[in-house]
């Protein structure tokens, strides 16, 4: 049996990823994170879920230090037998030799398939500052033609990477994608605990946009009676236009078990008026109604054409398909 301080003697037998993870020593940092290196024997996962629409994706890291109430990728950490959802933003997994695990794994790709980096961890999280496992792969994917990539963060620290970024676009379809969800500094904070400010990341899309990158804005999640007002979600697109991003979009909340167990203690903490509303929306379900994806899709429709994005986004979608979620993603 394995002992270690995560998993005790008194814990299950470990196999793959989990045994991988627990033999190695972690190195602690602030806000009570603690980063481990992990061997891997693959940065490039196959994607297999019908709800989005790209082939391929990379995660530098497991782990997000950022925190977010509402993170949906909490589940990642139960492949390594940590269950407890807060784990997920306390324990960072660092993926060692990346960059040459895609270099032998990048011929596995197709002409024409889509690789997400940052799905389901930031790239450009506190983490990659000290071990530019982001960089390197950058660095890896410019050495390539013909490829098709988005990446998506929440951090200002792409930047650092201008030099990368622009060479892959020079060979290769490339998107970069800020996620803010919304521009209420205040709001922000206590959603988006150790996230950049939302100014910072709105600043990141303008000087992408003026080093010839593609950028953009995630708006999502979108919370109900949180962040989906008329007037937020306008805010966010009439700023994205301002800052001459070329796209924008929304998806809702949803929550799985281990995104619900951190975001319900959160609201009732932080929104108790809204407890009673939202334990029935998602009663039994992780996803919202239909019609609740509809409104909102429509919505950001009207707000793209009423700011001038329409031609840019059309443009943008043709190139990536990941960036066509707001509209074709499958509703349970």
């Amino acid at each position: 049996m394995i002992s270690s301080p995560l998993f005790p003697d008194s814990g299950p037998r470990l196999v793959g990823i989990a045994r991988m993870a627990v033999h190695e020593e972690s190195i602690r940092e602030g806000h009570e994170v603690e980063y481990f290196k992990l061997p891997v024997r693959s940065v490039l996962s196959r994607c297999k879920s019908a709800r989005v629409s790209f082939e391929w994706t990379i995660n530098p890291y497991r782990g997000c230090e950022f925190a977010c109430k509402y993170c949906y990728a909490r589940y990642t950490h139960e492949f390594m037998e940590m269950r407890n959802g807060v784990d997920f933003e306390q324990k960072i997994y660092v993926k060692q030799h990346a960059a040459e695990l895609l270099r032998q794994e990048l011929r596995h790709v197709k002409p024409g398939e889509f690789i997400s980096i940052g799905a389901a961890t930031d790239p450009f999280q506190p983490a990659e500052k000290r071990y530019e496992v982001t960089r390197a792969i950058l660095g890896e994917f410019a050495r390539h033609k013909g490829l098709q990539l988005g990446i998506i963060t929440k951090s200002n620290l792409v930047l650092r990477d201008v030099d990368l970024l622009q060479e892959i676009s020079r060979n290769n379809h490339l998107s970069v994608t800020l996620t803010i969800t919304t521009l209420d500094f205040d709001l922000a904070r206590i959603l988006e605990p150790r996230a950049p400010r939302p100014d910072l990341r709105l600043g990141a899309v303008r000087q992408l946009i003026d080093c010839g990158i593609h950028a953009g804005v995630s708006c999502c999640p979108v919370m109900p009676a949180i962040t989906d007002s008329p007037r937020n979600l306008e805010s966010l697109v009439q700023a994205t236009a301002e800052a001459g991003g070329r796209y924008i979009f929304a998806n809702p909340l949803f929550l799985k078990p281990c995104s619900s167990a951190v975001f319900m203690p959160f609201l009732e903490e932080k929104f108790p008026q809204l407890v009673a509303a939202y334990r029935a929306r998602y009663k039994d379900r992780a996803f919202l109604p239909k019609t609740y994806h509809q409104r909102i899709a429509q919505l950001m429709a009207k707000l793209r054409q009423k700011h001038g994005m329409i031609r840019s986004q059309r443009k943008l979608e043709q190139l990536h398909p990941v960036l066509q979620t707001e509209t074709q993603m499958k509703l349970f």
